[in-house]
């Protein structure tokens, strides 16, 4: 098992939420306000006057059978419109009960 933990414009909830339909990932908590920026590029999210976008955070555990085509399928997503921000990250899960 994987935990993938995206953090995302809240523009792509829909989206993600769909995308996580289509791939049998049924179970994930999602944090509706999350506040940050990206490493590299993108703009702020801070809710803000000056930075008035929001993020939002999804968090997922997956077989690992799932992990790749889940990737892919943010990684397009992303691509189409790279300046509002999504990455995903993904853990070992080492216990569940």
């Amino acid at each position: 098992m994987k935990s993938v933990f995206i953090a995302f414009d809240q523009a792509f909830y829909e989206r993600i939420v769909a995308t996580l339909d289509r791939l049998n990932c049924r179970g994930f908590s999602y944090f509706q306000q999350v506040q940050g920026r990206g490493s590299k590029t993108g703009e702020p999210h801070y809710g803000s006057h000056a930075w008035p976008s929001m993020c939002s955070a999804i968090i997922t555990i997956v077989d690992d059978a799932r992990v790749e085509p889940l990737l892919e399928a943010l990684h397009a997503m992303d691509k189409e419109t790279e300046m509002l921000g999504l990455r995903a990250f993904v853990w070992n899960v080492e216990k569940s009960i």
